[in-house]
């Protein structure tokens, strides 16, 4: 097996599934072609405006891109190439896919609502207030998970393997640091000028891409060097703000300016993989069981995002579901858009196959982004491309994406919070002075990320499986809400079933092994605050995500009743 086979086998698997089976799903739901959209029903200029196709697929992607993709791959395989490579297209299509499209199905027919609204129509208010709680715990985990990513990415020093040893200045690193702090400041400037100057769009990208290249040049030749620790902080001081500012502030531009990225990123990895046609150095399968890791449910919460993820549907039905200016469009914007971050995982797997036992190390490659970056690097080194340059625009795509995340899933995790203590009929001349304090968007803001903190001090190597564990298991929720909406509108939904049950016997399974795991170190050793966070985590997730999916499954069970087709 080399690069180019697994590439061909990606496209022709993926390209296949949306003309057929995502036609196919399109058909046995339907749509209506000529219906009026909520994003023209509901217009209101802020969350419901329709947009354009490619628009929309650009927000929906760069929206679910974040590090899941290029991270979870990288980690499974140590289970081999094989089962790696087989999730990602099998549940990319058959799991992510779905779940996608019909979180976006079924928010699109209800006035653009949220999967947690979705619930509670059909499964009810309790399901509602606790899906609400389980988002918010879900979102501190993601919160610390990709902060962690990105303050390794930004790391200037090397970490002493020895006592004695040198400290060195990582360039590569510091060269992204700076790009994304320039990043940063671009994208406010970019937001005032696209709301205020009302330019020609080709001018806008003409702006944008000056500036891209303006951060890069200045970030090659002028690195910061700070350590994991205060990249930490200034990430959680970066969070805050970009949660509590006007979207336009921020959020879009840096989304305008991460399509670039993002173009670069995709197109120029898969050229250098065409180019270079790097070998498969990885075991087609090693063993069930890697350093007591067992393949069933570990590679299915570690690949996570790059075949399913729950956290898709939130974006789906929370903010893109919102712009679709026609039903017809719902299928590229949800269902291509999770096949190319299937196709972004198959990128990330050939990247770290590419490399010999220990060689990533031995050339200081030591964060999943970095062996990423570093890859692509040298597949494109064949085409004549500076490494360096290739390795720091590779790095800023990655932590661009997931500080792109972070912005999302902060905001959503604040909104979770601040929406499970409102109740139906609660205005702000009702609210009672604890209501009003709770639903502060500061308050909500800061007690959110002040977990994630602490949670992301213990390292994201230690808290992925939980994060995937979470993230699946919010993905269990999603397909049980769409399920019981499809049969309440007499829909045909069984193509939901084996992925939502399924699911569940990996993430009932995945957490009540974190849970087990966690629970022994606490009664030999102790845990700090860190893994004593994460035990309660795990604990309370478990808890609330088998309440939700039994309210879920005992409805979808039920006899249905008369509802009206939308």
């Amino acid at each position: 097996m080399n690069g180019i086979l697994m590439m061909v086998i990606a496209i022709v698997v993926l390209g296949g599934a949306y003309l057929l089976y995502g036609r196919y799903l399109q058909n046995k739901w339907g749509i209506d072609p000529n219906a009026k959209t909520p994003a023209y029903e509901l217009q209101d200029g802020v969350d419901y405006v329709p947009a354009d196709t490619n628009v929309v697929f650009g927000h929906q992607f760069a929206s679910i891109a974040g590090a899941g993709p290029i991270n979870g791959p990288i980690q499974a395989a140590v289970f081999g190439w094989l089962p790696v490579l087989l999730w990602l297209l099998v549940g990319g299509v058959f799991f992510g896919a779905v779940q996608d499209f019909a979180s976006m199905y079924a928010s699109v027919k209800n006035k653009g609502r949220t999967i947690g609204y979705i619930i509670e129509e059909y499964i009810g208010k309790l399901g509602k207030k606790l899906f609400l709680l389980f988002c918010w715990l879900f979102c501190i985990l993601v919160v610390a998970a990709f902060a962690d990513v990105v303050a390794g990415t930004f790391n200037g020093f090397t970490v002493p393997e020895v006592a004695g040893q040198a400290v060195e200045k990582i360039s590569a690193n510091g060269a992204v640091a700076m790009t994304s702090i320039l990043f940063i400041f671009e994208a406010v400037a970019l937001g005032m000028i696209l709301r205020y100057a009302k330019l020609n769009k080709w001018v806008n990208t003409v702006i944008a891409i000056a500036m891209l290249v303006v951060a890069v040049v200045i970030g090659l030749n002028f690195p910061v060097y700070l350590t994991r620790e205060t990249w930490h902080l200034f990430i959680f001081a970066y969070i805050f703000i970009a949660s509590v500012v006007p979207v336009w502030a921020l959020l879009q531009p840096r989304d305008y300016l991460n399509s670039y990225l993002l173009i670069f990123m995709i197109v120029g990895a898969v050229v250098g993989i065409f180019v270079s046609n790097p070998s498969c150095n990885l075991q087609a399968f090693t063993s069930f069981n890697v350093d007591g890791q067992y393949m069933f449910p570990i590679l299915f919460v570690t690949i996570a995002c790059g075949a399913v993820s729950g956290f898709h549907s939130l974006v789906s039905s929370g903010t893109a579901s919102k712009q679709i200016k026609n039903e017809k469009n719902m299928l590229p914007v949800s269902f291509g858009a999770m096949l190319m971050e299937s196709m972004l995982g198959v990128i990330a797997l050939i990247a770290v196959a590419s490399f010999a036992k220990g060689e990533a190390a031995a050339q200081g490659l030591t964060t999943q982004p970095q062996i990423f970056a570093g890859a692509i690097a040298n597949f494109l080194s064949a085409v004549g491309l500076p490494h360096n340059l290739v390795f720091t625009l590779i790095n800023l795509a990655v932590s661009a994406f997931a500080l792109t995340s972070l912005d999302s899933v902060a905001r959503i995790g604040r909104l979770s919070f601040q929406e499970f203590f409102l109740d139906e009929g609660v205005t702000d001349d009702n609210m009672t002075p604890f209501q009003k304090v709770v639903t502060n968007k500061y308050f909500a803001t800061v007690i959110t990320l002040v977990l994630a903190f602490l949670l992301a001090k213990v390292g994201y190597a230690e808290i992925w499986p939980l994060f995937g564990s979470a993230n699946q298991l919010l993905s269990v929720l999603a397909l049980v809400a769409c399920a019981v909406f499809l049969k309440k509108t007499k829909r045909q939904g069984w193509m939901l079933w084996v992925p939502m049950f399924f699911m569940m016997a990996v993430t009932f399974t995945a957490l009540g092994m974190t849970i087990y795991k966690l629970s022994g170190a606490f009664a030999t050793t102790g845990l700090s605050l860190g893994n004593t966070l994460q035990l309660i985590f795990a604990v309370l997730l478990l808890i609330l995500g088998v309440i939700v999916a039994v309210q879920g499954v005992k409805k979808l069970f039920e006899k249905n009743e008369e509802k009206e087709v939308a």
